[in-house]
């Protein structure tokens, strides 16, 4: 009874170490998802206060802002069926790429901070592009579900390739920034492009 007594007492600070960790990894990614929610500026000294750390523990935690932005993200998110939920009586490629870009332009607009930062991220360092959720893959790969057995194989790789240019954060911010459309103006946009892009690939050639 003894030992194990002392076994436990052993066991006491190592077990609460553990648990501090957690702890602390646990309210680093809150404040990081909190920040996004809010559409808030991400960068890892934010996060910190957020979170009531030091930068240099939220860095012992993360090694960088892109991996710490992919994790919480991915909680962050619905599937991509979940999000073309509504469209998913629909066998139409073109109705269902549009609800995908209306929807990824929209959540990008939702939360700015975030992928603005990934972006910068993983520019700067293209070693960290692993880390990027790649919302937009999935979408367009879901979208298109209903013509994957139907449409010649390189056309469907074709058209996917540009639709993840179109259906993309950089596109949003392209038209926002640098066009200065407002925030509807940039949603139309990109459905529109995405769905003449779709409609162009899918339609019976002569």
């Amino acid at each position: 009874m003894q030992q194990r007594s002392e076994q436990a007492s052993r066991r006491g600070p190592s077990a609460g170490r553990a648990n501090q960790k957690l702890r602390t990894r646990t309210a680093i990614l809150r404040a990081a998802s909190e920040l996004m929610r809010e559409g808030r500026n991400v960068t890892m000294p934010e996060v910190a206060k957020a979170a009531l750390v030091s930068e240099a523990t939220a860095y012992r935690y993360f090694p960088d802002l892109a991996s710490l932005l992919g994790e919480a993200m991915a909680g962050q998110w619905p599937a991509p069926a979940e999000a073309l939920a509504h469209v998913a009586g629909s066998t139409d490629p073109v109705e269902r790429v549009a609800a995908a870009a209306e929807h990824l332009a929209r959540t990008v607009l939702a939360h700015d901070g975030a992928p603005r930062a990934m972006i910068a991220a993983t520019i700067t360092r293209p070693e960290d592009v692993s880390a990027r959720p790649a919302l937009r893959l999935g979408l367009i790969d879901h979208a298109l579900a209903p013509v994957a057995g139907t449409l010649d194989a390189d056309a469907l790789e074709q058209l996917k390739r540009g639709l993840s240019i179109v259906i993309s954060a950089e596109a949003v911010f392209t038209l926002t920034d640098l066009l200065g459309l407002d925030a509807q103006e940039a949603v139309a946009s990109v459905v529109s492009t995405a769905t003449a892009l779709t409609r162009e690939a899918v339609r019976p050639q002569a």
